[in-house]
């Protein structure tokens, strides 16, 4: 399993936002997780991705573990072992999170120099690659003020893919877009699938869900009420309570 979350549980403010959350993603997997607003999604996200603490609950990736249960609370890896299982997960943040101040190209190669440590040469040619495959290799030297939304996006996923994580999270990667432009996002990943990126969504969008995903959990009130295959979940669909939350 690329992904292992067990028993997790998180509150803040003294309500529980996560309960008792337990999933799997194998390899090759590209998992959307949807639901209402406050279901929970984003604070699983952020838990998976080590931006907050579960109380308790185990969450393990790529065989090792970012935190373990213990009794009821979460024991969380060493310092030392948490920078190597963080290199193994990349996230795109839903406003994108780039920096302002530098172009597109300086944006992708910063964490692969001074994170992993590669040599500038071989981070900014990997960078050109990343942002060939992306469709925007005229883009390299723009800054994100002269970037559309989509290209925003494009950047941030490169950005994320330049690290080689295991798992590539996405956190509402269609909600700022137009309708043609979630569909050039939804070629992107659908192209990751197909380089076997395993990658995980938090998504209001059924419709992309429906296209890119292959396996769909739907979240309410802080619990995983359905988890399927995307056709048995789709199969399903049109009979059930989810479609008083989200629509085709």
């Amino acid at each position: 399993m690329i992904l292992e979350v067990e028993g997790l549980n998180k509150s803040i403010g003294g309500k529980r936002i996560l309960k008792d959350i337990s999933f799997q993603m194998e390899q090759g997997d590209c998992l959307a997780i949807i639901g209402p607003s406050g279901a929970g999604k984003t604070t699983l996200l952020r838990c998976i991705n080590n931006l907050e603490k579960c109380d308790s609950g185990t969450i393990k990736i790529d065989g090792s573990y970012l935190c373990k249960d213990n009794n009821g609370k979460s024991l969380y890896a060493s310092s030392r072992e948490m920078a190597a299982i963080r290199r193994k997960i990349g996230l795109v943040f839903q406003n994108y999170n780039l920096f302002p101040h530098m172009s597109v190209l300086e944006n992708i190669i910063e964490a692969p120099i001074h994170v992993l440590g590669i040599p500038a040469k071989e981070a900014k040619d990997r960078a050109l690659e990343l942002l060939k495959l992306m469709g925007l290799e005229d883009k390299a030297n723009y800054y994100p003020f002269q970037l559309s939304g989509g290209q925003k996006q494009r950047v941030a996923i490169a950005r994320a893919w330049a690290l080689n994580p295991k798992i590539l999270c996405l956190d509402e990667p269609t909600s700022a877009l137009d309708p043609e432009l979630r569909g050039e996002v939804a070629s992107i990943i659908e192209g990751l699938v197909e380089k076997e990126m395993n990658i995980l969504i938090i998504t209001h969008d059924m419709a992309f869900a429906q296209r890119v995903a292959n396996k769909i959990i739907f979240m309410e009130d802080g619990q995983i009420k359905e988890a399927a295959s995307k056709e048995e979940f789709f199969n399903s669909y049109q009979n059930s309570r989810i479609k008083r939350f989200v629509s085709l």
